[in-house]
């Protein structure tokens, strides 16, 4: 390998030593004042997807409360919909009721392992293209440009003095920011009321607080966070650029500055020869066109999201001068080291210890949940024992104990269900107001509804001592099943 240094790891602020800086250069701070960022507007395959990205992802959350679904007579028919007040989710097809909020757990561990494993593959980019943060914050961009200009455009209008030039188009950039953001807390509490109803009565102040105080709330983060703190938001109030560093290896495909061919960097004129020189023409066009005000060519930032922005720069300008693309790509610290050392790059490799742990994780989760909903009952059934008296004995001998029973029915039609018991020979049950059977006896579930029952369970002399396990068995004629396990408490014999 050599002796020589390959990489100059040392800080660029702190110099070699790692200690205080020298006397030349400030401190370095854990913050600092936000200056502002003047991103230039760039053209180029990332750029495109970027676009692809904000566009999608704002019509799915602008425009998903508005789709219906039918779900039958008395059934909300908003396609997706979380009904506090009915105690349902509502996606589609699939109806969740609050005691399956394990559901939600799983599409959270779905996220979160998924997010792991495309970190550890291709770096951040989740905060690159589709984060919140930087899809609203590329909407007010493309709002600031419209009224402002470009870089340059917007760099003149803040130094100029007030006039009504400056004032017009910073007053209308503001009102249409407000409006997006507004559009945006509207746009989420439409997805706990149904939207149409709740399109009728909010702006004649009808409709709940909890409406108003969530599109308050949404409107004003919206138009704070993307509209005036921006890229402070992914420095120093989001945690996820310090957890990812514990996700990236030497093989995660990472936007990168490839210093082996660049350097050394420095103006170029046309018709100069390029020996013994890079390709960096230090046209400083990958830090203009930054959202994060960063240099890339300084290696991987904490500050950067992974836009790949700086790429399509580096592209057009190595297109212009001749040179080939790629100055800047996706590449991995191991083949950065690998051609500083005269080798050549190795293959990317996507199967590595972490990242096959993440898939099968996220695999086994998502396996898990299938199942679960492709063996999903609409019937169950619940048995709750009275803790007032341990048991009755009746006159006759025999011993009786009382049960609450609860029936959720999750189909839309009403359904007539037969109860036996099972653990005790010849029992009886008596569903209390609903009439009596030896052994059997027949309950009504509502449509979607919860139902609750008083059972009482009456058994033979003899024939239960101490604390036996019993079964309710309900049934439809269908040959839908749901049971329940609890106990029969009677005298020792």
């Amino acid at each position: 390998m050599g002796s020589a240094t390959l990489i100059d790891l040392r800080s660029r602020r702190g110099g070699a030593g790692g200690g205080q800086p020298p006397d030349d250069q400030e401190p370095v701070l854990l913050y600092a004042r936000r200056k502002q960022i003047y991103p230039q507007l760039v053209h180029g395959r990332f750029r495109l997807i970027k676009w692809a990205v904000l566009f999608s992802t704002l019509g799915v959350y602008y425009l998903l409360p508005w789709l219906r679904w039918n779900r039958g007579a008395d059934a909300p028919d908003q396609a997706v919909l979380a009904d506090f007040a009915g105690g349902r989710f509502y996606f589609f097809g699939l109806e969740i009721w609050p005691q399956e909020v394990y559901y939600i757990t799983g599409l959270l561990i779905l996220a979160a392992v998924g997010l792991f494993l495309v970190t550890a593959l291709f770096g951040r980019v989740w905060c690159g293209y589709l984060c919140p943060q930087t899809v609203w914050t590329d909407l007010f961009l493309v709002v600031e440009r419209f009224f402002e200009g470009d870089r340059n455009a917007r760099m003149k209008l803040d130094n100029a003095t007030w006039g009504f030039n400056k004032a017009w188009r910073k007053g209308a950039k503001h009102l249409v920011w407000l409006l997006v953001s507004f559009a945006t807390g509207g746009a989420f509490i439409l997805y706990w009321h149904d939207a149409r109803s709740l399109l009728e009565t909010f702006f004649i102040g009808q409709a709940p607080v909890t409406a108003y105080v969530f599109a308050a709330l949404l409107t004003f983060t919206t138009y704070a966070l993307a509209g005036t703190m921006r890229e402070q938001v992914c420095t120093y109030m989001c945690p996820w650029p310090r957890i990812q560093a514990a996700l990236v290896d030497k093989d995660t495909l990472t936007v990168t500055y490839r210093s082996e061919r660049g350097d050394p960097r420095g103006a170029h004129k046309k018709g100069d020869t390029w020996e013994g020189r890079g390709d960096c023409i230090d046209c400083k066009q990958c830090v203009v066109v930054c959202p994060m005000g960063i240099d890339i060519r300084n290696g991987l930032q904490l500050e950067c999201i992974q836009c790949a922005l700086c790429i399509d720069a580096c592209d057009a300008v190595m297109t212009k001068i001749e040179r080939p693309t790629g100055l800047i790509a996706y590449d991995t610290d191991e083949n950065v080291i690998r051609r500083w050392m005269k080798q050549s790059a190795a293959p990317f490799q996507a199967i590595r210890p972490r990242t096959a742990l993440y898939a099968a994780v996220f695999v086994l989760t998502g396996a898990i949940m299938i199942y679960g909903l492709a063996t999903r009952t609409t019937l169950e059934l619940s048995a709750i024992k009275d803790r007032s008296l341990p048991y009755v004995e009746l006159a006759s001998g025999q011993v009786r104990n009382a049960y609450t029973l609860k029936v959720v029915n999750k189909e839309r039609t009403p359904r007539s269900l037969t109860l036996r018991v099972e653990g005790i020979e010849d029992a009886g049950i008596e569903i209390v107001g609903d009439g009596e059977g030896a052994g059997s006896a027949h309950v009504t579930a509502g449509p979607d509804s919860v139902d609750r029952y008083r059972l009482l369970v009456t058994a033979p002399r003899g024939a239960a001592s101490g604390n036996s396990t019993i079964r309710l068995i309900l049934s439809d004629a269908g040959g839908t099943v749901a049971e329940a396990t609890t106990h029969f408490l009677a005298p020792e014999q």
